[in-house]
């Protein structure tokens, strides 16, 4: 059924490693509309450590995810992420924005661990109204051999990529939309995965600042099997389950102190570089690992602050029918990257 080829809609495609996910956001209305979901687990050690081990095997996986979204378009929104991936708010003498992209690649060489050949470069100037002498920028690089990377495997798969996205910034345009409340002062948006947590600064709605932890739910699986004695499915089914348990609240405690701690570093890290020198003031969770029964009480009593469900779906248009099978509830949490992805318009 060839549902999505016209060009007032987005298909947002989100690679994770245990897990394809591909939102359908329609454009054409005043406000945008999220029209089909789909989801397709993925094979174990698909993908590893962010390295895709078996590109023909992801392939088929975004193929049968696509076609399961009735997605005949051959165009997709999709985005990199990982260390090879740097993103800093700098500050430079206030200039227009044709100067400013001429000496941004210098100013990159002072921020950038990386050859400046391999790169591709951009940036916003985050005030660009001001009247200071010196203006606010947002510097993004990423390593060329990563986006060439996603290009190969969309092209295996017979797509094309309309935006080629920054992860930290599509979970952000989901999360400015749905939760505008937190678009002021200083939060932590989390996105716990399979493999990988994402953590991003937002200020006064700009994400300046990202950090990775190897942290995520198949760590969690792991520890209830090793160190709890239970076989595979039963520690999936805690992790993905809706009741508290000894077990998971056992294996969690190690698990939160992590994550608390690697939120506390990024914190700390941005205060140190601050004029302003202010502090997080509330965490907000989303990925697949924040469904985990207990996490957010663990983390928010570690922390000492609010803790709470980032929802992709609070203030966004839903069709009738979006979901299908899905259980809204269980798979809003996945959505986060995804719907970010799709809210984007390609040229």
């Amino acid at each position: 059924m060839a549902l999505f080829g016209r060009k007032n809609t987005t298909v947002g495609l989100d690679i994770g490693s245990g897990l394809i996910k591909v939102a359908v956001v329609d454009h054409s209305k005043s406000a945008p509309e999220l029209v089909r979901v789909a989801i397709m687990p993925l094979l174990a050690d698909a993908i590893v450590d962010g390295e895709i081990m078996d590109p023909g095997i992801v392939a088929d996986a975004i193929i049968s995810c696509l076609a399961a979204a009735g997605v005949t378009t051959k165009s997709v929104v999709t985005a990199v992420g990982g260390r090879d991936v740097i993103i800093k708010k700098i500050l430079i003498d206030r200039v227009k924005e044709e100067q400013a992209r001429e000496l941004m690649r210098w100013e990159a060489e002072q921020h950038v661990p990386f050859d400046m050949e391999s790169v591709e470069l951009d940036f916003q100037i985050l005030d660009p109204t001001g009247t200071e002498e010196q203006m606010s920028v947002l510097l993004v690089a990423a390593k060329r051999e990563l986006i060439e990377a996603k290009v190969r495997l969309l092209t295996e798969a017979g797509l094309g990529a309309g935006v080629v996205d920054v992860d930290a910034f599509a979970l952000h345009n989901a999360f400015e939309l749905n939760h505008p409340d937190a678009m002021s002062g200083i939060v932590a948006l989390v996105n716990i995965g399979n493999e990988v947590t994402n953590i991003n600064i937002v200020e006064n709605g700009v994400p300046i600042l990202t950090r990775d932890l190897p942290a995520g739910t198949r760590r969690f699986r792991e520890a209830l099997q090793s160190e709890r004695g239970l076989g595979s499915g039963e520690a999936a089914n805690l992790v993905q389950g809706t009741e508290r348990s000894e077990h998971l609240d056992a294996i969690l405690a190690p698990r939160a102190e992590e994550l608390a701690v690697g939120i506390e570093r990024a914190a700390a890290f941005l205060a140190s570089s601050s004029r302003s020198g202010s502090q997080v003031t509330a965490v907000y969770l989303c990925g697949g690992g924040s469904r985990t029964p207990g996490l957010l009480d663990q983390l928010a009593t570690r922390l000492r602050l609010p803790v709470v469900s980032a929802n992709p779906l609070a203030n966004l248009v839903v069709r009738d029918g979006a979901f299908e099978s899905l259980v809204t509830d269980d798979v809003a949490p996945l959505l986060m990257l995804p719907i970010g992805l799709a809210l984007r318009q390609s040229a």
